[in-house]
């Protein structure tokens, strides 16, 4: 006969107590089944559970360990386990396994209870937490913080669209992001990232700084939000507002380049995926020059972009080419995965407009920035209370590894 126990451990986190508890464990032949650890504000929590092949050893080896960890000043608690039980869950862990992520600028005790809450109603059992961003001093300034947690959750879903929309509505009450992804194999395998450009990577919309140069900013800003709205057609909205820009001089491109505000966090987010070995691109819905421009300042190995048609210094009002638009953006996704040998399941594409969410579907993680509210309901996943560096948590990196 053979003994199941799970043995948790609590107190002053202090050098030697996993040992001292594994060294009693290898005197009585006992075999590991689970671990785990965790400390928090110098306080440690350990739970193990543990098989005792010859039953007989087992109250020997427990009443080592209660004296063991008694003499440290720490709390021992033992619970006999069933075989039945531990097979069920052994057997409920190899399926319905997902990862809840949690942004903010500070987590908040609102946050978590809102989340646990929607967890609990879903009947899904909360595995693990892990907080994934650094310790937050007190006295950092909030706006320019990031905060993340993940919980780890188990069983079964019956509406996973019910179950994001929950998530959505706790989004919107709470100044806070909240993702909820399978937990799979892919999500810590990530190889290509493609952005969009406008709004995205720069907070600015190019046009609309062309337009402004041309003196026909405010026909052609309305026009703008309306297509990334979803309320024009992307194409017949890019024609006319290319149209208002003819005799616009050239040499206006680089002032408007070297004054692009780079959006919060981009320029970590790209130099990370840089040393870590990512194939990072650039699909915009704007224009090549501006695309080529963040490419050697922060080193994107691929733009697709449309080229503004320029003639004798002018532009036009034209582009040369076929106009990327939310379809040609898919495509290039694609394009750029078969080339580099990529499964488009470990593919990120990032956007905020309606022309982006082609690609965002195309792609195994796809994330709506900032965006509007018709891309924030239809992409799974978004991003809008923190910089654009917090997708590297959606893709299970923690600022430690960083």
């Amino acid at each position: 006969m053979k003994d199941i126990i799970l043995i948790n451990i609590s107190g002053e986190d202090k050098a030697g107590v996993t040992n001292s508890v594994c060294a009693v464990l290898e005197k009585h032949t006992a075999n590991v089944l689970d671990i785990g650890q965790a400390v928090i504000h110098e306080t440690l929590s350990l739970g193990m559970l543990v098989e005792f092949p010859d039953k007989s050893q087992t109250s020997d080896a427990l009443k080592e360990i209660l004296f063991s960890i008694d003499a440290q000043g720490m709390n021992v608690k033992f619970t006999p386990v069933q075989e039945k039980d531990y097979q069920h869950w052994v057997d409920g862990r190899r399926i319905h396994k997902h990862i809840i992520t949690l942004l903010s600028r500070r987590i908040s005790a609102q946050q978590i209870a809102g989340i646990t809450q929607v967890i609990s109603d879903a009947g899904l059992n909360i595995d693990r937490i892990e907080r994934l961003s650094g310790r937050v001093p007190l006295d950092e300034n909030v706006a320019a913080s990031k905060a993340c947690v993940e919980f780890y959750v188990s069983g079964p879903i019956d509406d996973q669209a019910a179950l994001r929309q929950h998530f959505l509505k706790l989004t919107n009450e709470m100044d806070a992001d909240i993702a909820f992804q399978e937990d799979n194999l892919f999500r810590r395998t990530r190889r290509l990232v493609c952005f969009d450009m406008d709004s995205t990577l720069i907070e600015a919309e190019v046009i609309d700084e062309l337009a402004i140069a041309a003196g026909v900013g405010d026909q052609v800003i309305a026009i703008t939000e309306a297509a990334m709205r979803g309320e024009i057609d992307f194409t017949e909205s890019f024609a006319q507002r290319l149209a208002l820009l003819e005799g616009l001089d050239e040499s206006v491109l680089q002032e408007i380049a070297e004054k692009l505000p780079l959006t919060e966090g981009v320029e970590n987010l790209i130099s990370t995926l840089n040393r870590y070995g990512f194939k990072t691109a650039i699909l915009s819905g704007g224009f090549n020059y501006f695309g080529n421009y963040l490419k050697d300042k922060l080193g994107f190995d691929y733009v697709y972009a449309n080229e503004l048609d320029i003639v004798d210094g002018k532009v036009t009002g034209k582009v040369k080419g076929r106009v990327v638009d939310g379809a040609r953006k898919a495509e290039l996704l694609q394009e750029i995965a078969a080339k580099e040998g990529i499964d488009l399941a470990q593919v990120v594409a990032v956007g905020d407009g309606a022309n982006d969410l082609p690609m965002l579907s195309k792609a195994g993680l796809g994330i709506a920035f900032r965006a509007k509210p018709i891309v924030k309901k239809e992409a799974k996943q978004s991003i809008s209370s923190i910089g654009i560096d917090g997708i590297l948590y959606l893709m299970g990196y923690r600022d430690r590894e960083l």
